[in-house]
């Protein structure tokens, strides 16, 4: 097993990935998260803010390949800000609810950021 890559954090701003359409949205992000998985490509910390925190919640496609990246040590960071606008606070699967100061700590820690 591979272990994270303590230079990258990937922030996660919307309840997919790309600019498309909803489904085709989900799809690619469900792709990318498994992929990531399966060849352990481990950045250090994945970061959910905005309509991004969904994807850390109850429904979400890409709960089980998260759990699986967490449990090869991505830490997952969900805004609670995000959170609690969108009443979603109790739903989280996944991760841990931090605050900005969480997100902004590991872009300031990270090599790379990547925006998905």
């Amino acid at each position: 097993m591979s272990l994270p890559d303590s230079e990258t954090v990937l922030l996660l701003t919307r309840y997919g990935m790309g600019d498309a359409e909803p489904a085709l949205q989900q799809k690619l992000v469900t792709t990318y998260f498994k992929l990531l998985d399966e060849n352990n490509v481990l950045p250090a910390v994945i970061c959910f803010y905005g309509n991004g925190v969904r994807l850390v919640t109850d429904g979400s496609p890409v709960i089980d390949t998260l759990k699986s990246l967490e449990n090869k040590g991505v830490r997952l960071v969900a805004c609670s800000t995000c959170l609690n606008y969108y009443n979603l606070i109790d739903q989280v699967k996944v991760g841990l609810v931090g605050g900005m100061t969480d997100i902004l700590e590991a872009q300031r820690r990270a090599g790379k950021v990547i925006s998905l």
